[in-house]
């Protein structure tokens, strides 16, 4: 077999495990909700350039966070079944490449969103990756808390969206945060719930991992899914969206409880999987309407 033969499965090969180091399954909701930030803020009066800039932009960010949290946990990553065959465990990529990766990724979206778009945008951007990789991921294996102030990250996204559109953060960037805050957080409990054994051996201080009995973890999931439904009515209270809008967030919201107290009520895998599952329906159905009725 000639030598160029061999290159192309290699090359294809080496370009997947770079792809896998940025977590693209999980950075689509990141750059659907920074696209939804957009879109709500120019109130459907697109700018396609710019928006190709702001999502593109945020999107190697996201993936950049994404290599430098593998590279920081690559030893935990091999102990868990789920991720023991990632690039960096399985020893297919070297931590250097990966950290260059990252780092490339990082600047490279930061310059196209502070020059293809604006210096608030790129600050935005800055910050979820400052807090994503320096705050959260050291401290999942130090403290329960890092549930919330994972949060924190996986929320600003729609902020750096609607920054980018406006040029502000006002009051409606960060009514669009505390959605995705609080959604965030039955949606995490119920998959660490899920995998709480593996997130023991791996040595993460999860909730279901600290307070094995899962009554915290009950507790807390429906005190922010109950939490979620006023916030979640937000947009229409303020004009962002319409009254159809609120109806559909309310019977959404309802639903999501209903998960939740069931969950809380009889802390099995089916209920955990029922309310994650539950968790990947209600978020693009709360954009999507609040998108389908925003008020100019």
């Amino acid at each position: 077999m000639r030598p160029h033969a061999l290159a192309y499965p290699l090359l294809s090969t080496r370009m997947s495990d770079y792809l896998q180091l940025t977590k693209p399954r999980l950075n689509l909701l990141v750059v659907f909700t920074t696209g939804v930030g957009y879109w709500l803020g120019v109130a459907g009066h697109v700018d396609p350039a710019r928006l190709f800039h702001a999502v593109v932009g945020t999107a190697l960010v996201a993936g950049g966070s994404a290599a430098f949290n593998q590279l920081y946990e690559q030893d935990v990553d091999a102990l868990m079944s789920r991720t023991r065959l990632r690039p960096l465990p399985d020893g297919r990529l070297t931590p250097w490449r990966a950290f260059i990766f990252g780092l490339v990724l990082s600047a490279l979206g930061l310059v196209q969103l502070s020059f293809g778009v604006n210096h608030l945008s790129a600050i935005v951007a800055f910050a979820t990756l400052l807090s994503y990789v320096v705050w959260y991921t050291p401290m999942k294996r130090r403290s329960s808390l890092s549930t919330v102030v994972g949060a924190i990250p996986g929320a600003l996204p729609p902020v750096i969206g609607w920054a980018a559109a406006t040029g502000t953060l006002s009051r409606e960037a960060w009514l669009l945060f505390a959605i995705v805050f609080l959604w965030q957080m039955p949606h995490f409990l119920s998959l660490a719930w899920l995998f709480r054994e593996e997130y023991e051996r791996a040595g993460f201080q999860v909730l279901p991992v600290v307070e094995p009995t899962g009554r915290s973890t009950a507790r807390q999931t429906v005190i922010y899914t109950a939490a979620l439904i006023p916030v979640s009515l937000g947009p229409a209270l303020t004009g962002l969206a319409g009254p159809v809008y609120f109806a559909v967030a309310l019977v959404l919201g309802i639903a999501f409880l209903v998960l939740a107290l069931r969950f809380s009520r009889d802390l099995h895998r089916r209920t955990a999987r029922q309310l994650f599952l539950g968790s990947l329906v209600y978020l693009p159905l709360i954009w999507l309407f609040m998108i389908a009725t925003r008020v100019p």
